[in-house]
């Protein structure tokens, strides 16, 4: 059973919730702007390699996506990351930054931060880049383990506490909580502070990628109902922000560890260009789920208007246990990155909060 102020809170976000969902406007775009990436994470949903047979997408592909927006929308209130692979192994993304920001784009970057020098970080700087999220995934030998290179948890935190100092950008930090990293997230959580950060987004890992098959990445329920404790408890200290990523509904924990209630914003208000062209949504979702390509001459706000229907009426995944889930209300079938090809759901939140 839900506690009565969380059903109240749920309650009243719910017709919010339904209206954005009838409006989907669209407030934030990723573009996949390359494969290519310089670690070897254990968790890659996208299986990236220091080579890749898909080469980076150029600007000049991508620039008529923005010019469809901006035909539509107002530019400065759609968010532009850019993700990968690694974006910073592109030497032409500050040149891709400042056509972003001539047209009127916010944009910003996900990074491992191993390229994240102090000269490049000014040049990102000097082509308007407005937020940096980089990944820190452990202490000292966890993370390198997480991120597959030995060498790259130094240059992460250093990447961190530069842009922390410097007060130009917005930023947090990301950590994929792991059964090793889980033991360490009181030292990590003092490591941040002590660096200055004041946001911190943690998120669980999903069965897909490389991490699929890897049972050193999956919490136990005991240690996933820790998360969540650890997240409320960070939070009454007042130190530092502490938020789980946007996975799937929390039951209880919902309003506690997050800023909002749970909606997956897939199609809804956020979109994606990936490597190979396709209008996706959220980079996590299988390419099952994209609405077209911008290499078959498809425009995007063409495409954003009239085809997400899979995303924003999601009474098709009310199959298998969310048939008859007490709280599909509120979820609406948990996150689309959770679903398989067919449709199945391959993770629930509210089962792993019930496991031992």
């Amino acid at each position: 059973m839900l506690p009565l102020r969380q059903k109240i809170g749920l309650e009243l976000a719910k017709p919010i919730i339904d209206r954005v969902i009838r409006e989907h406007p669209l407030t934030t775009l990723f573009w996949e702007c390359t494969l290519r990436c310089n670690l070897k994470c254990r968790h890659c949903g996208s299986d990236c390699k220091v080579t890749s047979e898909l080469k980076d997408m150029p600007l000049e592909d991508f620039l008529p996506v923005l010019e469809s927006i901006a035909r539509e929308t107002d530019p400065h209130k759609v968010m532009i990351n850019v993700t990968g692979g690694e974006p910073l192994v592109r030497q032409d993304l500050e040149k891709c930054g400042k056509a972003f920001y001539e047209l009127g784009f916010p944009w910003g970057i996900v990074t491992n931060g191993r390229g994240l020098t102090p000269a490049r970080y000014k040049s990102l700087l000097q082509s308007g880049i407005r937020a940096v999220t980089v990944s820190l995934d452990g202490i000292g030998d966890t993370h390198d383990w997480m991120r597959g290179v030995p060498g790259t948890y130094p240059l992460a935190l250093k990447a961190i506490q530069m842009v922390a100092a410097s007060g130009e950008v917005e930023y947090d930090v990301v950590t994929c909580v792991n059964k090793r990293s889980y033991r360490e997230l009181d030292q990590i959580k003092e490591l941040l502070i002590q660096s200055g950060v004041k946001a911190w987004r943690l998120f669980t890992v999903f069965p897909v990628g490389r991490a699929a098959n890897d049972p050193e990445l999956k919490l136990s329920g005991d240690e996933f109902r820790g998360t969540m404790e650890f997240i409320k408890r960070t939070n009454k200290e007042g130190r530092i922000r502490v938020s789980y990523g946007c996975e799937g509904f929390l039951g209880k924990y919902e309003g506690d560890v997050r800023d909002h209630f749970f909606l997956c914003n897939a199609g809804i208000t956020t979109g994606s260009i990936m490597a190979d062209g396709s209008i996706a949504a959220c980079p996590s979702i299988r390419a099952d789920y994209s609405q077209g390509n911008i290499y078959r001459g498809d425009d995007f706000m063409d495409v954003w208007n009239n085809r997400y229907q899979i995303y924003r009426d999601r009474t098709w995944m009310r199959t298998g246990d969310c048939a008859s889930c007490k709280y599909w209300r509120y979820c609406r079938g948990n996150g689309m990155h959770l679903r398989d090809a067919s449709g199945h759901l391959l993770f629930c939140h509210l089962h792993r909060l019930q496991e031992k």
